[in-house]
């Protein structure tokens, strides 16, 4: 089977393939999508398949990896038009960028107060607990990023990177930190007293802790879902599934509702609103996608909020 492939519009198509189009590529016909971006790749060098996005007939139907040409009716002497998706990166190197910069900066801030706010900082009670929780959400991330997730998508375009970073590194990193471990709420501060009650402070650690430990499990449930090296798309059951399509940002909400509640810190609302929102998007898009991607998927699931969206 031979198939045409055109150009479609481009922002960053690379000048070694821009004099190609359009190019013809020679395949068996039982081939897949897989096999055509091996194809082109192999004309056109700069554009790794991880780079190309294919569209067939009206341009709008994505040709999917993992798929066959013939599920999308791909004929000998059709035309596929391609459009290059700029540089990319690893879903999995992004997510280790993402919650590096958090760690980073609550670690120094923490530790070197003398140099951010000109003087020592002897920490109270809720500021070594804040310091702890958050490093070990951010230090989970880390090791969930490289032990339990697998991802659906292998990469991202390079330059979405700075602006997914940018809400970890800025809001939850240097903001939070900033704020978090200031002289206002030091040892002998007035503020450190209202904000050390024992019990206040074990109510929050023990909501952090086991919406962390929820969070754990629900990803532990996802990754179960997808064999290795695979894009297999399943309904998700199990613990926090049987109310929304995702629990996993669900516990990370109530995480930083007691970092939140514990602090009383303004930046760490700040965060709690970005955040939720920005995971609240995510989430209505998952929910719809789950809809129409499985016809008997439960109707009785929201999104993200049991009962409510």
């Amino acid at each position: 089977m031979r198939v045409n492939i055109d150009k479609r519009g481009s922002g960053a198509t690379p000048k070694q393939a821009s004099s190609k189009y359009p190019f013809t590529v020679e395949l068996p016909d039982s081939a897949t999508v897989d096999d055509l971006k091996n194809a082109v790749y192999k004309q056109a060098k700069a554009l790794y398949p991880d780079r190309q996005r294919l569209t067939v007939g009206d341009k709008k139907t994505v040709l999917a990896s993992g798929e066959t040409l013939a599920k999308y009716s791909v004929n000998d002497g059709d035309t596929i038009f391609l459009k290059d998706l700029g540089p990319q990166i690893g879903w999995r190197t992004v997510f280790y960028i993402e919650y590096i910069g958090p760690i980073i900066f609550h670690y120094l801030i923490y530790n070197f107060s003398e140099l951010v706010y000109g003087q020592a900082v002897e920490h109270s009670e809720v500021q070594r607990r804040a310091y702890l929780l958050i490093m070990g959400h951010f230090i989970k991330r880390e090791l969930e990023t490289a032990f339990v997730h697998r991802f659906s998508h292998g990469t991202m375009p390079l330059l979405n990177v700075f602006k997914n970073s940018g809400h970890y590194h800025v809001l939850s990193g240097l903001n939070l930190a900033y704020w978090l471990y200031s002289p206002a709420s030091a040892q002998g501060t007035l503020l450190a007293a209202k904000l050390g009650d024992p019990l206040l402070l074990a109510v929050f650690t023990g909501v952090f802790v086991l919406a962390e430990l929820s969070n754990l499990s629900t990803h532990i449930t996802l990754r179960n879902l997808r064999p290795p090296g695979t894009r297999v798309r399943r309904i998700p059951y199990g613990f926090g599934f049987s109310m929304v399509s995702c629990p996993n940002y669900l516990f990370e909400t109530i995480a930083w509702v007691a970092i939140a509640g514990m602090t009383r810190s303004l930046a760490a609302v700040l965060f709690l609103v970005v955040a939720t929102a920005q995971m609240y998007l995510w989430a209505l898009k998952k929910h719809r996608q789950y809809q129409r991607e499985f016809p008997e998927y439960p109707k009785t699931r929201k999104a993200i909020f049991p009962f409510v969206v």
